[in-house]
């Protein structure tokens, strides 16, 4: 089936969701870090993907996604159900801004819509998957520093511009700068995403460059590696 897209220890069923799987996504998903999570938060989650990632690489923790997108929010659903991980993982049919939890969360990932003040997209679906409005940036640094927990890791990938945007808004709620992965398609290109942590902690900021293709149509070792344990080419 053309929908689905098979990794080692899991497959993704890709129906019904605006936003299929992606290279942002599995890059968020197989690098976002924290020593020992127990409790996982994947916003936005769409098709499941990064929520069955970090589910596979921290087999102690707890996982919840939430989607706004309802068949978004079923077909996930329905991936999680299916995996090997199924009593890890829960979701839910929801906005961000209305989901609440006593609970905190130890590492909270997303890979959100960036496009605002752009073009919307004439399929209603992939506008809710693909476009922000003006206050969400500042309603997701809201609500993730009410979710996160007081040694947690807020991970996110996003084009520079508002990389930056959410960067600035998270100073607001003492959220710091840890980590920054620029990520370019080659060693002749300029970056044209960045995966961000943001903690509690005011810790030394560390920096890295990656490099996603070595040649035309030939990903690096550091690609190969990092994705070594979920794609099945590798």
């Amino acid at each position: 089936m053309k929908n689905i897209f098979r990794f080692k220890q899991f497959e993704v069923d890709q129906s019904n969701c605006a936003m299929k799987i992606n290279t942002d996504g599995v890059l968020l998903g197989a690098m976002a870090q924290h020593e020992n999570p127990k409790r996982i938060l994947d916003i936005g989650t769409g098709t499941g993907v990064i929520a069955l990632m970090l589910a596979q690489r921290f087999p102690e923790a707890q996982v919840h996604a939430v989607e706004i997108d309802e068949q978004a929010s079923v077909t996930a659903g329905r991936n999680f159900e299916k995996s090997v991980f199924s009593k890890r993982l829960t979701n839910s049919n929801i906005s961000i801004e209305q989901f609440n939890n006593l609970e905190k969360f130890d590492l909270i990932v997303t890979n959100p819509p960036f496009f605002v003040n752009d073009y919307k997209n004439a399929e209603p679906k992939k506008e809710i998957a693909r476009h922000a409005s003006h206050t969400f940036f500042a309603e997701l640094i809201k609500k993730v520093h009410e979710l996160l927990s007081e040694k947690g890791c807020f991970w996110f990938v996003l084009p520079i511009k508002q990389a930056e945007e959410l960067v600035e808004r998270a100073k607001k709620y003492n959220l710091f700068l840890q980590k920054i992965i620029r990520l370019h398609s080659d060693d002749t290109k300029p970056e044209f995403r960045r995966i961000v942590c943001l903690g509690r902690e005011k810790l030394d900021l560390v920096e890295e460059d990656f490099m996603i293709y070595e040649s035309e149509k030939r990903y690096t070792k550091a690609y190969e590696l990092l994705l070594k344990d979920f794609f099945l080419a590798y």
